[in-house]
């Protein structure tokens, strides 16, 4: 093409020579990608296990709750394990974050960190009863997230056992092994799960009055 039949072609059209100078604007193809928020995940696989247990999870109804496709779930959640372990790192975040302000509040006594400490336990145990369980086990995690479970369940135990200790030091705890003690407090408000009804006969405030009954009794008399 001559530099003439450029120039006219430029002239018939005045904004045909901007264009071509102009950076082509590139469009991706189908739909754009929408990001995955692990907290509406968590709040999705919550709810199914109220409604119908461990066996209510799975990929295509959390993925249907969250209005996206199974594909779309599946490039954030690979399979329902990934699933429950979305849902344990925010419960065991919850619990572990509440035990150590509990525990490292300079204001409170042993004897009201133990108090505070199953009120806490208990009050977990209700508001998770369907699922709390599934996870203190570690099954039906990932490899790595049953990992993380271990950690965590090592570094929750300690810090209970530092305050059971201090408890044991002001006699409001018996003298015996710490670690024993510890376990068998979180035992006992853990089990809670099993059978906390949210309508039952019993509030998660009157079961923690009873353990605290047999826990903190009046060692001194």
């Amino acid at each position: 093409m001559s530099r003439r039949t450029v120039e006219v072609s430029a002239m018939d059209n005045p904004t045909a020579t901007a264009e071509s100078e102009a950076e082509p604007t590139r469009r991706g193809r189908g739909r754009p990608r929408r990001s995955i928020d692990r907290e509406q995940v968590a709040d999705v696989v919550e709810e199914l296990f109220e409604e119908g247990g461990y066996d209510a999870v799975s990929i295509e109804e959390t993925a249907k709750r969250l209005t996206v496709s199974r594909a779309t779930l599946y490039r954030t959640v690979p399979s329902k394990e990934h699933l429950l372990a979305i849902l344990f790192e925010r419960m065991t975040t919850e619990l572990y974050d509440e035990a150590v302000a509990i525990a490292e509040d300079p204001e409170l006594t042993p004897r009201e960190k133990v108090d505070r400490l199953i009120r806490a336990q208990i009050d977990a145990a209700f508001r998770q009863r369907n699922y709390l369980l599934v996870f203190f086990g570690g099954g039906s995690l990932p490899a790595e997230d049953f990992e993380h479970w271990k950690e965590w369940r090592r570094k929750y135990e300690g810090v209970w056992l530092r305050v059971v200790e201090e408890a044991i030091e002001t006699g409001d705890l018996p003298d015996d092994d710490p670690r024993l003690i510890t376990r068998l407090i979180t035992g006992m408000t853990t089990w809670v799960a099993r059978w906390a009804r949210p309508n039952g006969p019993h509030d998660s405030a009157h079961v923690a009055d009873v353990a605290l009954r047999l826990v903190l009794s009046d060692l001194k008399r």
